[in-house]
């Protein structure tokens, strides 16, 4: 099987050495990704619904660029820095995920980013 490395202008690059998404095996693996424009880097928006939109928006560009999209989505990897903003993230996922979500875990943000409350991985397929 082929390890094929996605790429996109149209999510934020990531900071560190690791790749946007990694397709194989008829998945396609979208690393951790956060709430900023793709074009500045800054993050977009203070509340946890603004910032999970635009999160998602991002996992959506990469899962584009793979050849997929949400509506493949079978598991998200959701971490946040306040484990208060669970509702507020729980009403902007409705919006994206209405009927038929993927799988979800949650987790606590281990380090502190300045601006950032959320931060979204997912698994989809190809």
């Amino acid at each position: 099987m082929t390890k094929t490395i996605i790429s996109t202008d149209q999510a934020p690059k990531p900071g560190a050495r690791f790749s946007q998404a990694v397709k194989r095996a008829g998945l396609v693996f979208v690393s951790g990704t956060f709430p900023a424009d793709p074009v500045t880097g800054a993050i977009v928006g203070e509340t946890i619904q603004e910032q999970t939109a635009q999160a998602l928006r991002n996992v959506s560009a990469i899962l584009e660029a793979a050849g997929s999209s949400l509506s493949k989505a079978v598991s998200a990897t959701v971490v946040m820095t306040y484990e208060t903003d669970f509702p507020g993230l729980n009403e902007e996922w409705a919006k994206w995920f209405p009927v038929d979500p993927p799988a979800r875990q949650g987790a606590k943000m281990p380090i502190a980013i300045p601006g950032m409350r959320i931060s979204i991985a997912m698994i989809a397929e190809a």
